[in-house]
């Protein structure tokens, strides 16, 4: 079943274009890497399928609900969540304050109670730093943090833009194994940016690859790895 489906001829800042004529669609319970150099544009299409970058023309369609250019509140109450570059989380509040803000429109809390004792589960080395403040968190915890509070609304579709940003090769493999644990546990379905395209290749089921704003390649981590296909798209 098609969860996401994009059709966006161009997007960009003013009169700067930077995506061009880029058609995706995103099956339900998959892992789709987006790939491509620095500058492709990779960030700006999760910007603009999050709502958070308007597009003139085009459309981008939600479990065959038409989103183009919602705001992004309404698409959190969709069933999308977004985790931007960087790790960001609440550095002056808790852990657990952290938690609790992800989980802003679940009704009543109880359930709140509920989410964060699951989110323990699965995110352990949280357990015992929720009344830590999120500011002294290292950044592998930090990135657990903004990963574990996208996750307190069970979102149905995950963007997640370059998770292992600033982490050390071990955390960086305990990141991708955190992001494939979810898509299987949780049925996640997950878009990711990332620079580290060989830990890519490990879990995704699909790949886009960006160049100049446009796509230039489109399918499984096994196509993308034959002929010479990753030096068209990253040095030619």
């Amino acid at each position: 079943m098609t969860i996401l489906k994009a059709d966006i001829p161009e997007a960009g800042y003013g009169k700067k274009i930077v995506l061009r004529n880029v058609a995706l669609s995103i099956e339900e319970g998959e892992i789709v890497g987006l790939i491509g150099p620095n500058g492709a544009g990779k960030s700006t299409l999760l910007k603009v399928l999050m709502g958070i970058l308007k597009i003139p023309q085009g459309s981008i369609q939600l479990n065959d609900t038409m989103i183009t250019n919602r705001n992004p509140d309404l698409l959190v109450k969709s069933g999308m969540s977004f985790i931007p570059q960087g790790n960001r989380v609440f550095t002056e509040l808790t852990v657990a304050e952290n938690l609790e803000l992800g989980g802003y429109i679940l009704n009543g809390k109880d359930e709140v109670v509920r989410r964060v004792e699951q989110i323990q589960a699965t995110f352990p080395d949280l357990k015992e730093k929720l009344k830590q403040n999120a500011g002294k968190l290292s950044g592998g915890e930090k990135q657990q943090l903004a990963l574990a509070r996208a996750l307190m609304l069970q979102p149905k579709l995950l963007l997640m833009d370059e998770p292992s940003l600033g982490l050390s090769p071990k955390l960086v493999a305990k990141a991708f194994d955190t992001i494939k644990r979810i898509n299987v546990e949780f049925r996640t379905t997950i878009i990711l940016v990332e620079q580290k395209v060989h830990e890519v290749l490990k879990i995704a089921h699909r790949i886009y690859a960006l160049r100049m704003g446009e796509i230039v390649f489109s399918g499984t981590p096994s196509e993308l790895q034959s002929g010479d296909v990753m030096k068209r798209i990253f040095l030619v």
